[in-house]
């Protein structure tokens, strides 16, 4: 049994990433971040989809394609594969908590 909230730090000076669940065929990272961004050069580019939530904080992410998100606590959305993306800004005054789901592209996945 564990608990997302469980030993967050009060400062981070770098993103913290822990895999809470690793399987063959899907990870779940819980991710940390206090005023954290993606670095100015380069685009996450992922083999598998992802489906991430913001739990509290907020976060926002951009599209090489141009959209940007804000997620706010509660928001979720799914990150196909190979859709570049970065982290633009995350709460200066507070803890991110994210979920991240990992999965295989090809699979069925189906959110309300």
């Amino acid at each position: 049994m564990g608990n997302l909230f469980n030993k967050i730090p009060n400062g981070l000076s770098e993103e913290l990433v822990e895999e809470i669940v690793l399987s063959q065929n899907v990870r779940i990272e819980r991710i940390l971040s206090f005023g954290h961004s993606s670095p100015e050069t380069g685009w996450y580019d992922q083999e598998e989809d992802e489906w991430v939530t913001v739990l509290s904080g907020h976060g926002m992410i951009q599209f090489e394609s141009g959209p940007v998100m804000t997620l706010k606590q509660g928001d979720y959305l799914t990150i196909k594969a190979r859709e570049k993306h970065k982290v633009l800004a995350t709460s200066p005054d507070e803890v991110t908590v994210w979920l991240a789901v990992f999965y295989p592209s090809n699979s069925i996945i189906k959110t309300p």
